[in-house]
């Protein structure tokens, strides 16, 4: 792999660069594969009900990932397409690198807390799903992606998830400068000039030049100041990029402490992990770099500030009563949505949604400033004195866990998942859960000779059949 000299030479000096190894590691084929759980999910895992499958991944599974809870290495990349627990949300295929972001919460913000939380740049979704499963469940996560063709993938990736309190938004940075003060934490995974994907994504290579890397910075000091007056007073801004570039990190950092006010905050990493702390250059600021040389993983460069305390203006959300269903939708829900969590049920046009409780007076303040594309989960819609349920309601934590359900062996699992038909003999009649391992993942409809498949038809898998380990 042919690496910029010109990059080459501007890393030279910076904090853990070593330009022989880094060429080294860049020239090997054996980059690290690392997955993390969905412990939710993963603990429903019910494995005496798969027949001749390992799961998930078990025979896969390497040395955990040291600074995520829930992160795993793998001995190999296998073919994830054909894996259920994929699509039934029991994992999420992540660079290890980025899991970083747990260790960087725990260690600068109380997440027992209710928090409101900004995603700003979320899009596929790793962080997002990262950050749903560490807040608590009276939190609010505001996953936003601005390029409107990577909303998509984004909303599948936080529905497979299962979370209830998220909410999708497609806006400019700019738009957030309307809600001052508003959120607690704010994670800005800017858009970069790429050089810490090199290994994975040689096109990057290709296209990087110091007229990106400038273009680039200019573009996250204008990102950060747009979205800098969203951020509480003693609110907590974690910056983070995969490129090695001094200029869109340290210089960023210095940008944040010397123009804007914010204080750099440090916390304690493993000597043993690998990870670099890096002094930006005027020395007053804190960041952590990732080289793939020195651990397993790729390029990452991450810091957390703290916005100065002073008066807090917390907006109050409106009081608005969600529950607008008659008593007989009201009824009809009791045996699809389990009781345990405090949930709010609305109803927009047919389409009933649940909401955590209190949700429906942020969600109504953050819609006269945003598009929303998505907040609560979609239970489906009644059709005279039956509910059609939405793939949501399946992937979801607050769907009963005592539904009719059908446990699919692997080869009807990927039948299902491709939305060809089905041939199986239940005995039952009506909306069934299916479902891999006691995983959900989606709904049939089950006519006597015949069942109808109803999975997404957007998500269904294309390529040609395989294995896991194929």
């Amino acid at each position: 792999m042919e690496l910029p000299e010109e990059l080459i030479t501007s890393l030279t000096g910076l904090a853990g660069f070593n330009p022989v190894s880094f060429r080294e590691t860049h020239n090997e084929k054996n980059e690290p594969v690392s997955i993390r759980f969905n412990l939710k999910k993963k603990n429903k895992l019910d494995l005496s009900a798969v027949k001749g499958y390992l799961v998930p991944l078990k025979k896969y599974l390497a040395d955990p990932v040291p600074w995520c809870n829930c992160g795993s290495y793998l001995k190999i990349r296998p073919s994830f397409t054909f894996d259920p627990h994929l699509h039934g949300g029991v994992y999420y295929v992540q660079e290890a690198s980025s899991m970083f972001l747990e260790h960087a919460l725990k260690n600068t913000i109380d997440l027992s807390k209710p928090l409101r939380v900004l995603d700003l740049c979320a899009a596929p979704g790793g962080k997002s799903t990262h950050i749903q499963s560490l807040i608590s469940s009276d939190s609010l996560l505001v996953s936003n992606e601005v390029i409107r063709s990577r909303v998509s993938i984004l909303e599948e990736n936080l529905i497979k998830w299962g979370g209830l309190n998220t909410i999708i938004s497609q806006n400019d940075p700019q738009a957030f400068r309307n809600l001052p003060q508003f959120f607690d934490l704010v994670l800005v995974d800017a858009p970069c000039s790429g050089s810490g994907l090199f290994r994975r994504d040689p096109e990057a290579i290709r296209e990087w030049s110091f007229e990106l890397v400038n273009h680039c910075c200019k573009r996250q000091q204008r990102i950060l100041a747009d979205v800098l007056p969203s951020l509480k007073s003693g609110g907590l801004l974690v910056y983070s990029t995969c490129s090695y570039s001094r200029e869109e990190n340290e210089d960023i950092i210095d940008w944040l402490v010397q123009e804007c006010g914010l204080e750099s905050l440090s916390f304690p990493v493993q000597g043993d992990w690998g990870i670099i702390e890096a002094q930006t250059p005027n020395g007053r600021a804190l960041g952590y770099r990732f080289y793939p040389d020195k651990l397993k993983g790729e390029g990452l460069f991450l810091a957390c500030l703290r916005k100065p305390t002073g008066e807090i203006r917390d907006p109050t959300p409106p009081r608005i009563k969600a529950d607008k269903l008659n008593q007989q939708e009201k009824a009809l829900l009791k045996k699809w949505v389990v009781n345990e969590y405090q949930i709010e049920f609305d109803k927009y046009g047919e389409v009933l949604i649940a909401m955590p409780e209190n949700f429906n007076g942020w969600l109504s303040l953050l819609q006269k400033e945003l598009y929303i594309k998505r907040a609560g989960v979609r239970l489906g819609k009644i059709s005279g004195k039956e509910l059609i349920p939405h793939h949501e309601l399946a992937m979801n934590e607050i769907c009963a866990r005592d539904l009719p359900f059908v446990e699919l062996t692997l080869e009807e699992s990927i039948t299902y998942l491709r939305r060809d038909d089905l041939k199986i003999a239940s005995g039952l009649l009506g909306w069934t859960l299916v479902r891999f391992g006691g995983i959900n993942l989606g709904w049939a409809k089950m006519l006597g000779s015949r069942i109808n498949n109803y999975y997404p038809l957007n998500w269904r898998i294309l390529k040609s059949q395989g294995t896991i380990s194929g």
